[in-house]
């Protein structure tokens, strides 16, 4: 071939390389023979008329000598960081060690450092790895199981680090310098909140404490509804009546520590899901790419090397055969949906509007059906006599129950709806989990929604003078924390009931017994969706609680801390793997993803709580603020002048306008920055999609070339 033709030829395609013959000996090949390439036909179509220069392919590229020309800081590197051959490595490690005599002394010193420094940092990384919590549990569910069912549990070991982060976060800010106060040390002391022009009935607030001889099931009910002597612990926000601890001489503001702790764990979970979802997003966007791709990533790298077990070897199989044969139904189903004729179309969506409308009306009674029940649990809990220990603890627990039905069976009824709706297979799956998702996050908004209704009833003056109804709530905020902890109770109650009155008879009922109904009715799958909506359900509860109940974060770091155990026992013993798992990269984002929706969900009732409804006046930390922002212009009034212009303009309208304007330029140019970037990766595909045909071209003429006589 001529030199025009050599440099028009794709990159990687060298005389000499062993891809095309050296020389032809019957006489010279036609100056034209690339031009017949793949990839010149698509350049010449798009107009394009520049040849593209020869980037170094082949041998002479992953030279040492190549390498090291790149730059210094390039030829800084390791040899083991380079992608050649032990022997070259060897002549690259040589030739660097050689240069290390003709450098000074502090560039000797400072290379030096440099590696001791990174080996020292690389053995602390070992040793910290030996640290992390359940880590040989983790790996031993994940060889026996499959990646998978792993990303379940070290999900759920994420959620306990995260409680226990904010448990530390809220002792610290807001108990502990209570109990320092209390105990005197430092010489510390408290300064008790004296009511300021507050009408003495909103100041009336008389827990119900037991007094004098009490019965043990007394204690029982209030340990499992959090009354009687659990309302007057540091467990919920009525007991932080203080407005400021004196430690030495150092006044220390409780209330402004109470809010702005409350902001710091939202932030601090915010921030963490978002920085642990960003991979999951990445894998997830490279995954959805290119339909072509998955098959690839089925066939070529779908196995899970961390199986050790057979039987998950076995199971492993059967998922990849599955996630194949759906694959391909959905390529069947999205034919037969563009063949569907006019009349078929107007069937189908009749019939999904109709679904729906019962989708509708499901959630619609049971949201009805949890303001219910919550408005009689609230009136009639305080008419019940405390003998009446199952009585009364029944209708303090009847939210409770009803959303946990609701959750239970709900679900159930939109995996039946679902199949007359005609979707693809993979779009069932998640309709299915967003519907499920809403009704579990939306009963909680509900239940949320009818205490605020019965605090904010205003008929019949019960709110002139205090703002709310001080009647029935005294101290809302202690009520609303104790709705949380009985629905985190009884959460924690319900999950270790199934594991030990259904799922363990059923095992042995299977394992013993051969009548053939069991047999085919077999042992329960470990579903990993509708286990992780069930621990993010209760997270939720755990961030909208915690201003209420400021210990709360404690109680769910050891419900989860036993759930761990409890779902591995139950894995192990009592389950069996799902037959149609989910994939572990795509399913480690769908979780986070989950997740952050229900924090976004508890900044409402937080917000709402916080800047909207009139904080009580009978108890807690802002018994003197009409709300419990007010804390927050009310500490900045006590600033020097300067500082309090500052921040006052900062919350202003004038500064709040060009702030929205610039990060709405922000939004257009990373906007654009996104598109410009999505355009070069595709360009870069098309063209490795285009070397791809040029080599098959090739190597086709080779073997006709070969072919002839």
């Amino acid at each position: 071939m001529s030199g025009a033709g050599a440099a028009a030829g794709p990159p990687g395609w060298q005389r000499g390389s062993g891809l095309l013959p050296a020389e032809d000996p019957r006489g010279a090949a036609p100056v034209d023979f690339l031009q017949e390439l793949p990839s010149w036909s698509a350049r010449r179509r798009r107009g394009g008329t520049r040849e593209r220069r020869a980037a170094p392919h082949g041998p002479a590229a992953t030279q040492p000598w190549a390498l090291e020309q790149e730059g210094g800081e390039l030829a800084a590197r390791p040899a083991r960081e380079y992608p050649l051959s032990i022997a070259e490595k060897r002549r690259l490690r040589d030739s660097q060690q050689a240069d290390i005599k003709y450098l000074s002394k502090w560039k000797k010193w400072k290379k030096a450092s440099s590696k001791s420094l990174k080996k020292v940092l690389s053995e602390a990384k070992g040793l910290s790895s030996y640290l992390v919590l359940w880590r040989r549990d983790i790996h031993s569910i994940e060889g026996t199981f499959g990646t998978g069912i792993q990303s379940y549990f070290s999900f759920l070991r994420f959620l306990v680090l995260l409680n226990f982060i904010i448990f530390i976060l809220m002792f610290s800010f807001v108990t502990l310098p209570t109990i320092i106060s209390d105990y005197g040390i430092f010489n510390s002391t408290i300064a008790n909140i004296s009511p300021k022009n507050i009408e003495y009935n909103c100041t009336i607030y008389e827990p119900g404490g037991n007094k004098g001889l009490v019965y043990f099931y007394t204690y029982l009910q209030d340990l499992l509804s959090g009354t009687g002597f659990l309302e007057l612990t540091r467990l919920f926000y009525g007991y932080y009546a203080v407005d400021a601890v004196w430690i030495s001489v150092m006044r220390y503001n409780l209330p402004l520590a109470y809010l702005l702790a409350t902001f710091a764990y939202l932030a601090l979970s915010l921030l963490w899901i978002i920085k642990r979802s960003v991979e999951g997003f990445k894998q997830s966007l490279v995954h959805n790419a290119d339909p072509f791709q998955t098959y690839c990533n089925k066939v070529f790298a779908g196995w899970d090397f961390c199986i050790t077990d057979p039987n998950a070897a076995r199971l492993k199989h059967r998922s990849l055969r599955y996630e194949l044969q759906m694959d391909l139904e959905e390529e069947r189903l999205k034919q037969k949906i563009a063949d569907r004729t006019i009349k078929e179309k107007l069937r189908i969506y009749s019939l999904r509007i109709f679904i729906n409308i019962i989708v509708i009306a499901i959630l619609s009674g049971c949201f009805y059906s949890i303001y219910r029940v919550t408005v009689f649990s609230q009136e009639k809990s305080n008419d019940i006599s405390n003998t009446n220990f199952v009585a009364n603890l029944l209708v303090q627990y009847l939210p409770s129950i009803v959303i946990t039905l609701a959750n239970f069976i709900g679900p159930q009824i939109f995996s039946f709806l679902i199949r007359f709706e005609d979707f693809l297979p993979a779009f069932e799956i998640t309709l299915t989990l967003v519907r499920c998702v809403f009704l579990r996050l939306a009963n909680i908004g509900v239940l949320l929604f009818s205490l605020w209704s019965q605090i904010s009833d205003c008929t019949a003056d019960k709110c002139e003078p205090c703002g709310y109804n001080y009647k029935l709530y005294p101290c809302w905020e202690s009520d609303v924390g104790q709705e949380m902890y009985k629905l985190m109770i009884f959460d924690f109650i319900i999950i270790l009931a199934v594991t030990l009155f259904v799922d363990f008879p059923r095992k042995l009922l299977v394992t013993h017994c051969s009548c053939k109904p069991l047999q085919w009715f077999g042992l329960p799958e470990f579903r990993i969706s509708d286990n992780v909506l069930e621990i993010i359900y209760g997270q939720t509860i755990c961030w909208i609680g915690t201003f209420f109940s400021p210990l709360l974060p404690a109680i769910a770091t050891v419900k989860y801390f036993i759930i761990f155990y409890i779902k591995k026992i139950s894995l192990i013993h009592t389950q069996k793997p799902a037959d149609k798992p989910i994939r572990a990269s795509s399913s480690k984002f769908f979780f986070l993803a989950v997740l952050l929706i229900g924090l976004l969900l508890a900044f409402i009732p937080v917000g709402v709580s916080i800047a909207s409804i009139p904080s009580s006046k009978a108890c807690g930390p802002f018994r003197n603020f009409n709300t419990s922002w007010e804390i927050v212009p009310d500490t900045i009034r006590g600033f020097p002048k300067g500082l309090q212009q500052v921040l006052f303009g900062m919350a202003s309208e004038a500064f709040a306008v060009p702030l929205f304007m610039v990060i709405c330029l922000v939004m257009f140019y990373v906007m654009a920055l996104a598109g410009a970037h999505k355009r070069v990766v595709e360009r870069l595909e098309e063209q490795l999609a285009l070397e791809s045909r040029d080599k098959m071209f090739l190597i086709r003429k080779i073997t006709e070339a070969k072919r002839q006589p």
